[in-house]
This record gives structure tokens, C-alpha cells and sequence, in this order.
């Protein structure tokens, strides 16, 4: 039913829905194409896209076979329970992709297929329908404890797929956990990448073991997101791009808060990371 990527290709990951997810405007670009500006219409791009504007997208925009791959379960990672969304195998998955939610969510956030505009469903098929593991877990804490919580998911993933890549995805206050994960030198071994969405900045970033091992890292951000503002993560961004660090901030004109979780181009963003050689 479902086709396995190839990995090993520039362009891993087969299109999915590209008409519909993939077809945005870039109104500006920069730094060699490593920055880019993307037009974004609350009207055309919640309104016109929901059946119920940011609780139900239209049918179009999903494709609901993919949950025959969809399992909750609790894993007991060190002694520690983590709930957790699994779509895909269990073991010997192509490539894992983890996504945090943030403040007051959990694992039913990163598998609804049905709000965001579909982007959650797209991201499943893109992952488990292309042999790889997709992992929602429910973060009780956005401390040392959630850190750890999914540093423990990240060696499970591993153990399940030895020498498979890993993408971690954090989003909004999940950043935190994120960057508190690049501090760890074991997790660190394990990743492939990572992307942070509406996230908080990290002035610390170039101390981390992330940071030296020189790890793509992805940005998305809403221009007018008025929990964190895109200005602190674009700081960030530019200090990396301008040392020759891999990365890349796509910026959502007039954004908000929720925007790159609905607007990320999946595709695009987790074939940049497994495209890359570090």
C-alpha cells in the first residue's frame, strides 16, 4: 500500500498533496536562498481552506489511510512513562521524525488530521507512507524533565532503527525542549536535524553539542506572532548563516502564532534536512 523512499536520494521524499501544500508564494529571498519570505492570507489560507475555519480543513486536504498505521502507546524509557502517538513501524523504520507540541498539548496535537489545514495528515503520509516513523509524545513539562522525556524517545527511536536518521520538531514553547535536547551530546549522535516552529530563541545555541556537530537546523515563524517574536529567532538565524552553518528561516508575512504549523511545506523542509551530508 504504501511505497518506501529511497533515503540515500537528494530528493528523498516522493510529492504528497504538493498542489495543495506546496504551491506558496515566495515574495523574498536571501542568503543565497537560505532565507525566504513566504506570503501567507489568513482569508485565503484558513477561511478558504477549512470547512470549520481552524477546527476541520476540507476532505481534500487529507487522506485517512494512513491511520491503519496509527497506535497509541506508553513507552517506559529509563524508568520513565512517556504517551505517545506512533504512525509507521515500531521497528526498522527508513527515518524518524519527532514532533513536541507546545503549551497544553499533547500526542493527539501532532496526529489530528483534521486542523492546522491538513498539514498533521500530509505529515504522516509523508512519513509513515514512505517507510519512516512518526512520533507524537505528550510532554508534561517544558523543563530538564521534558528534555529528558524525549532525549529517552530519541535513544528508543534509535535502538528501533540503529543507524536510521532522526529529525526532531519542536514547536512554540517545545522549542524549549528542543534546544535543552542539543545539549546533550548522546541525543545529539543520534539526530540527523532538526526544525523549530514559533519557537524561543536560544542565545546559548553555539556552545551546544548540536551546534558542533553542525546539524541542519530549519526555522519557521509567523512575522506577527505575538508569543515570540520572529525578530529574536531571525537574530539567531543570521548569526548561523553568515558562519556557514547549515540552516535556513522561512518567514510567514503577517503570521501568527499558529502559522508554520499550518504553512510549513513538509516536503520541502524534511528533504533539506535528509538531503544533507553532516
Amino acid at each position: 500500500m504504501f511505497a518506501h523512499a529511497d533515503i540515500s536520494t537528494a530528493d528523498t521524499l516522493p510529492p504528497f498533496k504538493d498542489d495543495l501544500f506546496s504551491t506558496q508564494t515566495t515574495l523574498q529571498t536571501g542568503n543565497d536562498g537560505a532565507f525566504d519570505v513566504i506570503d501567507y492570507d489568513e482569508m485565503r489560507d484558513i477561511n478558504g481552506r477549512d470547512q470549520i475555519p481552524e477546527k476541520r480543513t476540507q476532505q481534500k486536504y487529507v487522506s485517512l489511510g494512513i491511520r491503519k498505521l496509527q497506535n497509541n502507546e506508553t513507552l517506559s524509557l529509563d524508568g520513565v512513562k512517556l504517551d505517545v502517538a506512533r504512525v509507521g513501524p515500531s521497528t526498522g523504520a527508513a527515518f524518524t521524525v519527532i514532533f513536541v507540541h507546545g503549551r497544553n498539548g499533547d500526542r493527539r496535537l501532532g496526529v489530528n488530521d483534521y486542523t492546522f489545514g491538513g498539514n498533521f495528515n500530509r505529515l504522516k503520509n509523508l512519513v509513515a507512507g514512505n517507510g519512516g516513523v512518526y512520533y507524537a509524545p505528550s510532554v508534561k513539562t517544558f523543563d530538564s524533565d521534558g528534555v529528558t522525556a524525549v532525549a529517552g524517545l530519541v535513544r528508543y527511536a534509535s535502538a528501533q532503527a540503529p543507524g536510521r536518521p532522526i529529525i526532531l520538531t519542536c514547536a512554540s514553547m517545545g522549542s524549549q525542549i528542543c534546544w535543552g535536547a542539543t545539549r546533550d551530546a548522546e541525543t545529539v549522535k543520534r539526530l540527523k536535524g532538526m526544525v523549530i516552529m514559533s519557537g524561543v530563541a536560544d542565545p546559548d545555541f553555539a556552545k551546544s553539542a548540536f551546534y558542533k556537530a553542525r546539524l541542519p537546523l530549519w526555522f519557521a515563524h509567523g512575522s506577527r506572532d505575538p508569543t515570540y517574536a520572529a525578530a529574536d529567532q531571525q537574530a539567531l538565524f543570521e548569526t548561523l548563516v553568515k558562519s556557514g552553518y547549515p540552516t535556513h528561516f522561512t518567514l510567514y508575512q503577517t503570521g501568527n502564532h499558529g502559522t508554520p504549523i499550518r504553512m510549513i511545506d513538509w516536503r520541502r523542509t524534511l528533504n533539506w534536512i535528509l538531503a544533507s551530508k553532516n
